[in-house]
C-alpha cells in the first residue's frame, strides 16, 4: 500500500509542471492570439484535459484498487493542489489573498474550480475507463 501512495503522489507531482506549462502557453501564445477573455477558459479546459490524460495513462501503475481508494486519491490530490496553490501563491509569489481567490470566480472566465473538480474525479473515472 505504501508504494501505491508514493506512486499516487508521483502522479500528482506531474500536475505541477503541467500547470506551469499550461500557464506559460496561455500567457505567451493564447493571450496574444485570442485575448485574455477567450484564453483563460480555454486554458482551464486544456489543463483539465491534460490532467485527465496523465491520470488515465498512469492510473494502471497503482494496480487494481477498490473504488473508494480511487476517490480517496482524488480527494488527496484536491487537498494537495489547493494547499500547493495557496502556499506557492502566498509564500513564494507574495500574492494577496484577494488575488489568490480571484481564480475561484467563474464569472471572470476562470475555470480553476472545474480543474479542481477534474483533479478530484480523475482517478475514479480513469480507473473505470481503463477497466480497473
Amino acid at each position: 500500500m505504501t508504494m501505491q501512495i508514493l506512486k499516487a503522489c508521483g502522479i500528482w507531482l506531474l500536475f505541477i509542471p503541467l500547470g506551469i506549462l499550461n500557464g506559460t502557453v496561455r500567457e505567451k501564445i493564447m493571450n496574444p492570439l485570442l485575448g485574455e477573455k477567450a484564453a483563460l477558459p480555454l486554458s482551464g479546459v486544456t489543463l483539465a484535459g491534460l490532467i485527465f490524460a496523465v491520470t488515465a495513462l498512469l492510473i494502471p501503475s497503482l494496480g487494481p484498487l477498490r473504488p473508494s481508494s480511487y476517490w480517496l486519491i482524488g480527494g488527496a490530490w484536491l487537498v494537495l493542489t489547493v494547499f500547493f496553490e495557496f502556499f506557492f501563491g502566498r509564500v513564494v509569489m507574495g500574492h494577496s489573498w484577494a488575488k489568490l481567490l480571484e481564480a475561484y470566480n467563474l464569472f471572470t472566465g476562470n475555470l480553476w474550480v472545474a480543474v479542481l473538480l477534474v483533479i478530484a474525479v480523475s482517478p475514479y473515472l480513469a480507473a473505470r475507463l481503463r477497466g480497473l
